[in-house]
């Protein structure tokens, strides 16, 4: 498969070699200092696109992917506020694009064990439901996108929460997540149920980004010749 690379910092160094060694090609890398690679030969001749860029950009890297007639599969978080303008360019354009909050297979494990475990809670209003997620300095956004996915689990199946806030609660009707940015944390997730008796936790621990970058590359080649909007819950069959 003829893959290319949009954003080519830590994550899409890992994505590289994954890639090649699972027997794929890298035929376009586009960064910041090359917008013009966008409209190359080589990068349209691409079967898909993965993209880990930032909020501010990514959107714009969808369009001019879209333009080149490549699909993408895309892990960056803090654009969702436009992500109905994509549902749509699919529905109506035809167009490919696959998304998550995070491609780790483990995370993906963990946001249906949330899922479960919120249903579950729903049924004792005793306790109390907050998050912290941890992420290394250089992350952008906060709270991370995992973290929205798992507030949105939790949302869905917890009635007297509705909605997520940033680090404080301002009603009980509140779901607090606390952010902490600090060193090379590829990313830990904590979900908390507590009463005035106890506590009930579960956690996701990511030990480096290569979970995330093989997610992405798995991704590919699962989006590479399909149409729409596609996301983990098609890939994995949750």
């Amino acid at each position: 498969m003829k893959i290319a690379l949009i954003g080519y910092g830590k994550m899409g160094k890992t994505i590289e070699q994954i890639a090649l060694n699972r027997g794929h090609q890298i035929v376009s890398i586009v960064d910041i200092n090359n917008p013009e690679e966008f409209q190359s030969d080589n990068f349209k001749s691409a079967d898909v696109a993965i993209e880990f860029t930032t909020p501010a950009t990514a959107f714009d890297n969808y369009m001019k992917s879209f333009a080149a007639g490549v699909p993408v599969v895309s892990g960056t978080t803090g654009w969702l506020d436009r992500i109905g303008e994509i549902k749509e360019k699919c529905a109506k354009e035809g167009k490919t694009f696959f998304y998550a909050s995070n491609f780790s297979i483990g995370v993906n494990i963990f946001f249906a064990l949330n899922k479960y475990l919120a249903k579950i809670m729903n049924n004792f209003p005793v306790y109390n439901v907050s998050m912290t997620e941890t992420h290394h300095i250089h992350k952008l956004d906060a709270p991370s996108g995992t973290a929205i996915t798992l507030a949105e689990g939790i949302l869905e199946n917890v009635d007297r929460k509705e909605h997520w806030t940033l680090e404080t609660a301002e009603q009980p009707t509140d779901l607090p997540i606390h952010a902490i940015r600090e060193g090379e944390v590829p990313g830990i997730h904590e979900v908390t149920y507590e009463s005035d008796v106890d506590y009930i936790s579960i956690k996701h621990d990511a030990k480096s980004r290569a979970g995330f970058a093989l997610g992405a590359v798995v991704a590919a080649e699962f989006t590479a010749g399909k149409k729409g909007f596609l996301g983990m819950d098609d890939m994995l069959k949750f």
